[in-house]
């Protein structure tokens, strides 16, 4: 008993990371996210920094341990390692990616470890977004998966989001958070931390009315093709031929749509072997119906790199490839470790070419857009680059990597915050699901059932203007906040040296 309860803290705190899991998309419990966080933050204070290093490492294992449980469908039941194998692996990037909340609760227990420890709690939704931002844009090329924003697409802080984004509106959810825990402390007066709450998400409740964007045109009618190809079956060569066919099919009953949209690499085939024979073909038939076909495939360059790419076929005919590339998906970091270990687990994968940052907007229905490719659309960056001149967003995706588990709805919840940061409709369709268009609200207006070949119609307005976080992006809100953390800092240092004299 004595040992359970020295080390309830740390014994507990991976049952708060599986309740913050609870709170992302499919789930969508927002408030245990508040709950869990209330937990970990009141859980570092009043201990060493190595302390609450150690209760975040186990937060962290259970948030990405049921978070990112789906690595080991894509790496066992698709890329062909074997059970242990696949299991192993997973096990490694949870306990790496577990280090985070660990390093995060740390540095901001170090700050103030022992002058001013009641000083912390205000120093944690700092260090907190700060390590997100580490996480989710920088380190390995980023993976912004699990970040607490996410949670709040339904909750009245989804009114910071145009103003402050991604991480503006986490730190919002982590101070609120903090206050919480400082009230509950009685480090502040019952009163004035519930008024205090009140305020911030009444403000976010209110900004919610608040029109960023407006539309520029008419409604633009467009379809939405869901192959539903298993990924176990797309690349078969006894297949390509059925694919096609399908593919076609669907679209030529669909005529009527100006723009008509396949999902990523939807042509199980590289662009060299396709472009005359089939593509050209329908590329002449949209444009005698004024439709703007947009597909999606692997292509090769002139010196034999790979590309991951989407085409707009009809009247104009253009290309996008893939900018923001996938670690370990798409290409492999920290060569040579990753490649030995892949290669020991017998899994093979991609090899692809970043297409860069100077890419021409594609148009389509007489617009130009911004295109991400699957795991673009994690990176609110690459749809604030394509503004203010994109109408509207298109993302093209195959999550069939991950079956029927969790992360298709994890990684729909991500696509929806760049339609709300950014005021603009996006046209969401992939191979097996989630295949839907969102408002500028963030908010699904139509999607279609997961794992059936259909295809979604419906329709949209091209938008312009500007959000406010558009027009600042994330560097500026980030360093805003370090303004403000470092001025914090200096104050109460200050004040503590007066103190003591």
């Amino acid at each position: 008993m004595n040992f359970i309860y020295k080390w309830r803290w740390e014994l507990a705190a991976p049952l708060a990371g599986v309740c913050a899991t609870l709170a992302f998309a499919p789930f969508d419990y927002a408030f245990l996210m508040v709950l869990s966080l209330f937990f970990v933050f009141l859980s570092w204070l009043e201990c060493t920094p190595a302390r609450a290093a150690l209760r975040g490492f186990f937060y962290g294992l259970g948030l990405f341990g049921s978070g990112i449980s789906w690595v080991y469908i894509s790496v066992h039941d698709y890329g062909g390692a074997p059970a242990l194998g696949a299991a192993l692996l997973t096990l490694l990037i949870v306990l790496f990616w577990s280090l985070f909340p660990a390093l995060t609760a740390y540095l901001a227990i170090r700050v103030f470890a022992t002058k001013q420890p009641k000083k912390a709690i205000w120093v944690i939704p700092f260090m907190w977004v700060f390590i997100e931002y580490f996480r989710g844009f920088w380190f390995i090329n980023g993976f912004p998966w699990l970040q607490i924003a996410y949670t709040q697409l339904q909750s009245p802080l989804k009114g910071y989001v145009p103003i402050m984004g991604t991480y503006g509106t986490g730190f919002i959810l982590a101070f609120t958070v903090s206050v919480l825990v400082a009230t509950y402390k009685k480090q502040l007066g019952y009163r004035f931390g519930l008024f205090f709450i009140m305020i911030i998400w009444g403000g976010g409740f209110v900004l919610q009315s608040v029109k960023w964007t407006e539309a520029i045109g008419d409604a633009i009618s467009v379809a939405l093709v869901q192959g539903n190809v298993a990924q176990d079956q797309k690349w078969l060569p006894e297949n390509r031929i059925k694919t096609l066919v399908d593919y076609q099919q669907l679209t030529e009953q669909n005529w009527d749509s100006e723009i008509i949209i396949w999902p990523e690499s939807s042509i199980p085939a590289y662009l060299s072997q396709v472009k005359d024979g089939y593509l050209a073909p329908l590329s002449v038939k949209a444009a005698e119906h004024n439709t703007d076909l947009i597909v999606a495939l692997p292509a090769l360059g002139k010196h034999n790199e790979h590309f991951n790419t989407v085409l707009t076929l009809g009247k104009h005919e253009a290309r996008y490839n893939k900018n923001h590339l996938l670690p370990f998906g798409e290409y492999l970091p920290l060569q040579p470790v990753s490649g030995f270990v892949l290669n020991l687990l017998n899994v093979s994968l991609g090899n692809f070419t970043s297409g860069g940052d100077d890419q021409t907007l594609l148009r389509a229905g007489g617009y130009p857009f911004a295109t991400s490719i699957c795991y673009e659309d994690a990176f609110a960056s690459e749809a604030l680059n394509a503004l203010p001149d994109a109408a509207f967003l298109v993302n093209v995706t195959n999550d069939a990597w991950f079956g029927d588990s969790i992360e298709p709805h994890q990684h729909m919840q991500i696509a929806q915050m760049r339609a709300l940061e950014t005021g603009r409709y996006l046209l969401r369709v992939t191979n097996t699901g989630v295949t839907a268009i969102v408002a500028p609200d963030g908010l699904i207006i139509n999607k279609i059932p997961s794992f059936k070949q259909l295809v979604l119609k419906g329709t949209f307005f091209p938008m312009g203007g500007m959000t406010f976080y558009a027009g600042l992006g994330d560097e500026v809100i980030l360093m805003i906040l370090a303004l403000v953390f470092f001025g914090f800092i200096l104050c109460t240092t200050l004040m503590h040296g007066k103190k003591n004299k």
